[in-house]
């Protein structure tokens, strides 16, 4: 026997034709707005999109509604970028956003603000999902300039004021600027030559802050400053015990300069225990606390200075060749102020200024005699004499008139009237024989483990372009072939 039973659909069928005729008439509605817009299914996968994104990409309807749909027409970078993050928004069903590089049919990407806002029928459930995009691209564009202008400025400034207290135009003066900005920009070792006075802690300054290493921190020691029994404990730290008074454990000034720059003031008054232990610091890049053996890896710039001949102090055993060898790097020259006559005008006014600001004074003038007098001194304290005659100068001066006192430069004849070669002539000539000794050794070998370069613990790279600076004639040193 067969049952029969009708149900009666007619407000079903009567719903669906009009739920088609609505989305019909939405679609009608899509196409005339101006904007991107494509409409989603509840998980997000595209059902249709209106004539302006048509238009845009040059994709047909079909092309819309295939697999590869977003891949086709987002930036690869965005698509990985937001996959996770757009799959949650969904799953959340609330409105959200992102921006993305939308890819025209002129081949171009341009950036678009891409609103996602759900559709929810009478229950509440989300439906549709409606992709609504809005051209940025001219609003990125113009952030993405003004961002560059803006670090080109910042660079610009930051380019001005790395020697803001370095004040001067001589030749000399530039002269030593020049290899300054560019050995900033590297990780090498720097050794500072100069007289007391000249401003090799400005130097090392600079350098730091054009390095890369600018947003770290930048120690200073004074060698010279620091009694030898309590200078390793200063530089490397020490352990809790370690000896009578340490109560507990202390970092060195190595440590707190990791990732940033150490300056070793006075290098040439280390005593030999500490230059052994700074000379394995450069080798090996660790350090050990004071009662510790244990290794503590750091990432240090060491940039040195001193005063003193260390090719003497070599020669006459005070100081280690090896290690000369390790700060020499790349030396750096400091000129004595006698050499930059024609920067004391501007170290004058420069320091008047600044001193007359922190003293509440303001002078229009300083007697042309006491300039004369500035420029035909010798400052045998240099930069850092000159800078304590002016202070003194506006702290004594009375009216807006800075007057000197002619006693307060002291005439004293030169003790050795021949001059003596440069510091910076005598490491070079060093550099040279040091090379030269290794290239003989290992019969004019650069690299390899008998090479030159094994033997003075360089890359060969940079024992070959010291070899080029140097002039050195790496062939004379290969060993005669056999017939």
């Amino acid at each position: 026997m067969w049952y029969g039973v009708s149900t009666d659909i007619e407000t079903l069928k009567q719903t669906e034709g009009k739920l088609r005729q609505d989305e019909r008439e939405l679609r009608q509605i899509t196409d005339a707005i101006p904007q991107t817009i494509v409409v989603q299914d509840p998980f997000g996968l595209p059902i249709h999109a209106n004539r302006a994104t048509l238009d845009y990409t040059g994709l047909t309807a079909d092309d819309v509604t295939a697999p590869n749909f977003r891949e086709r027409i987002f930036h690869p970078e965005d698509v990985e970028r937001f996959r996770n993050e757009r799959r949650a928004a969904l799953a959340r069903g609330l409105p959200f956003e992102f921006e993305h590089r939308a890819l025209g049919k002129d081949g171009q990407y341009r950036w678009f603000l891409i609103q996602y806002n759900p559709f929810r029928n009478e229950r509440g459930q989300v439906t549709r999902w409606y992709a609504t995009g809005t051209d940025i691209d001219d609003r990125v564009r113009t952030e993405e300039r003004t961002r560059n202008e803006n670090l080109a400025l910042r660079e610009q400034i930051d380019r001005d004021s790395m020697f803001e207290d370095i004040v001067g135009s001589s030749e000399a003066l530039r002269k030593l600027l020049r290899p300054v900005a560019k050995v900033a920009a590297s990780d090498s070792t720097v050794l500072i030559l100069g007289e007391t006075g000249t401003g090799k802690e400005l130097i090392a300054r600079a350098i730091h802050k054009r390095s890369k290493r600018a947003d770290r921190a930048f120690i200073g020691v004074n060698c010279a400053a620091i009694p030898p029994s309590l200078i390793a404990s200063e530089l490397f730290g020490h352990e809790k015990g370690a000896f009578t008074g340490a109560t507990q454990l202390r970092m060195g000034r190595f440590e707190s300069a990791n990732g940033g720059t150490i300056f070793l003031d006075e290098v040439g008054d280390l005593p030999a225990e500490i230059q052994i232990a700074l000379l394995r610091v450069l080798q090996e890049r660790e350090i050990e606390r004071v009662g510790s053996s244990r290794p503590i890896p750091i990432d240090v710039r060491v940039v040195a200075a001193t005063h003193r001949d260390l090719n003497a102090l070599v020669a006459a055993g005070k100081f280690r060749q090896d290690l000369l060898y390790r700060l020499n790097v790349v030396p750096i020259q400091m000129p004595p102020l006698r050499e930059r006559a024609a920067d004391i005008p501007l170290l004058v006014e420069y320091f008047i200024d600044r001193f007359g600001k922190r003293a509440g004074k303001k002078f229009r003038t300083i007697d042309k005699k006491f300039l004369n007098a500035f420029q035909t001194y010798e400052w045998p304290g240099n930069v850092r004499e000159l800078q304590n005659v002016i202070e003194r100068a506006v702290i004594l001066s009375e009216d807006d008139t800075l007057a000197v006192d002619e006693t307060w430069l002291k005439r004293e004849p030169a003790q050795n009237p021949e001059r003596r070669h440069t510091l910076d002539r005598a490491l070079v000539r060093q550099e040279k024989e040091m090379i030269e000794a290794a290239l003989a050794e290992s019969h004019g070998r650069i690299s390899g483990p008998e090479g030159a370069a094994a033997k003075l613990g360089l890359p060969a790279q940079t024992l070959d372009s010291k070899i080029k600076r140097l002039r050195i004639n790496k062939y004379r040193f290969k060993a005669p072939q056999a017939d």
